[in-house]
């Protein structure tokens, strides 16, 4: 006979936080937010700390190289989807990990016969203004002049112009040779008043450009984060299908944690992934697994040897499973259950594999009740759709402006191996539909306000870290009238529109 479990299970809604007491201590500027985002043994330091608890889910509207920029720019990871080659997932790699480098690669690149409508075409197509103007137009050609905004005007130039004739030549340049330290260029660039310092080698040819505005970056996000060669930490989707192909080339474009994604993690195929990695590896690549609803799905991925492991299913805002298969839990309760079998682990074993929370987030609070209930981060979707920084289209709908945003398993997508279950190569029906959802404008912006929401309800809870948020926290139960209480009632709100009007 099935085994059935009375008690229902619980939505992050149907809970609040109970104050604690705060000391004078308790004010949102002294809260620390780092957390691990990978497994460690007691006493030891993990080998990933993340200065903020919020990942971008695995998904093709949501995690794409610029949202992993910005996002590790504000110290948290985004995981950029696996649903395409693995040419371009390992491409995307490569090109958030070269961004903060310090010595980038140049992606904007033409030759002396290109025009200045080529290079009008090449700037709005990187968004980069310095061109680097080589024998043979390439990235490691022969530098012979670099072209910046300040050497062309549209409106006074025949667009037919000849690179040659404007550019800034290599005999006017300031370069530095292959071998120069970072600190090295970046005194060069200042002591001589350089936007940019192009590193070349003995030939001549171009290995490097190093941007003031790089070092000027770092100064303003002190958040970042960043991997032992000063790099953008970046994660990526992996399956269990072709991670014998894709795994290696995305370790070789620099990925920092791959990540299974699935829709249901307690699975043989998910054993054999991980089992793969540990012996083509060892514990030098991390790998996040799952996703799960209880402790006996962690008990098996953490025993298979996940670095981290997620908890929902059923829980996004664009995710049907629940209707079409009728399988998934409250994620509130979920998460309960899983992190309490992480506690148990832990003591057990001596090592600490952290929980990510992934679906259910509705609201910014939403994200401190995941924390307090045993999370070590979220992993978000919708949240980060929204944002300029999305890979999706921003279309104008009756005058306001909204993000297209859809799940993995829906016929747009069409990401088959997220639901694999060792049958056809193909999506038999959807799990997932095709959503839109408000454009909400810059990533830095709108994540510093929620977490300025997170800090404030800790400080009320009286801690001042996650770890002290968890041991602290005292959570409530309410009831479906108290939720109506909990949002403004019984009054006539006022429209705001109107009274400008």
């Amino acid at each position: 006979m099935a085994t059935f479990i009375n008690e229902p299970s619980h939505t992050f809604n149907e809970y609040l936080l109970i104050p604690g007491y705060s000391s004078s201590e308790c004010v949102p500027a002294n809260v620390s937010l780092k957390t691990p985002l990978v497994k460690f043994k007691k006493g030891e330091t993990p080998a990933i700390m993340m200065n903020i608890p919020m990942v971008s889910a695995i998904m093709q509207s949501v995690s794409g190289d610029k949202l992993a920029i910005a996002l590790a720019t504000e110290g948290g990871v985004s995981f950029i989807y696996g649903s395409q080659s693995i040419e371009d997932e390992a491409a995307m790699v490569k090109r958030a990990k070269d961004h903060k480098a310090g010595f980038v690669k140049s992606d904007s690149n033409l030759s002396p016969d290109a025009t200045m409508a080529d290079v009008v075409a090449l700037k709005e197509k990187t968004g980069h203004s310095t061109i680097a103007i080589t024998d043979d137009g390439t990235a490691e050609g022969k530098l012979l002049g670099i072209v910046t905004g300040r050497d062309y005007r549209v409106s006074r130039m025949d667009p037919s112009t000849k690179v040659s004739e404007f550019m800034t030549p290599f005999s006017k340049l300031v370069c530095a040779k292959e071998g120069t330290t970072l600190k090295e260029a970046n005194d060069i660039i200042w002591d001589n008043k350089l936007n940019s310092l192009p590193i070349i080698n003995d030939a001549g040819q171009l290995c490097y450009m190093v941007f003031r505005k790089d070092y000027d970056s770092h100064k303003q996000n002190p958040n970042e984060l960043l991997d032992a060669s000063k790099r953008y930490v970046v994660g990526a989707g992996i399956n269990t299908r072709d991670y014998a192909e894709r795994v290696p080339a995305l370790v070789e474009a620099g990925v920092d944690v791959p990540c299974i994604d699935s829709s249901e993690g307690f699975s043989e195929w998910q054993k054999r992934t991980i089992a793969w990695i540990r012996e083509k590896y060892g514990d030098t690549v991390k790998v996040g697994a799952g996703n799960v609803v209880d402790a006996a799905g962690f008990r098996f991925l953490a025993e298979c040897g996940a670095d981290f492991i997620k908890v929902g299913i059923g829980g996004g805002s664009i995710c049907i499973t629940r209707e079409t298969k009728g399988i998934g839990r409250g994620q509130a309760t979920a998460l309960i259950d899983v992190c309490a079998e992480r506690d148990r682990y832990f003591e057990e074993t001596g090592i600490y594999v952290p929980v990510c929370s992934d679906g259910g987030i509705v609201h910014d609070h939403h994200i401190t009740l995941a924390l307090a209930m045993g999370a070590d981060f979220v992993m978000l979707g919708r949240y980060f759709a929204r944002f300029d920084e999305s890979p999706s289209n921003k279309v104008s709908i009756g005058g306001t402006y909204y993000k297209e945003y859809w799940g993995e398993g829906s016929a747009r997508a069409r990401n088959w191996q997220r639901y694999d279950l060792g049958g056809d190569k193909k999506l038999s029906f959807e799990e997932g539909v095709d959503s839109y959802v408000p454009y909400a404008g810059s990533l830095k912006d709108n994540v510093a306000l929620s977490l300025s929401k997170v800090k404030s309800t800790m400080c009320n809870c009286g801690a001042l870290s996650i770890p002290e948020l968890q041991e602290k926290a005292v959570l409530t139960l309410v009831s479906a009238t108290s939720i109506v209480e909990g949002g403004a009632h019984d009054v006539i709100q006022k429209n705001k529109e109107a009274i400008k009007q």
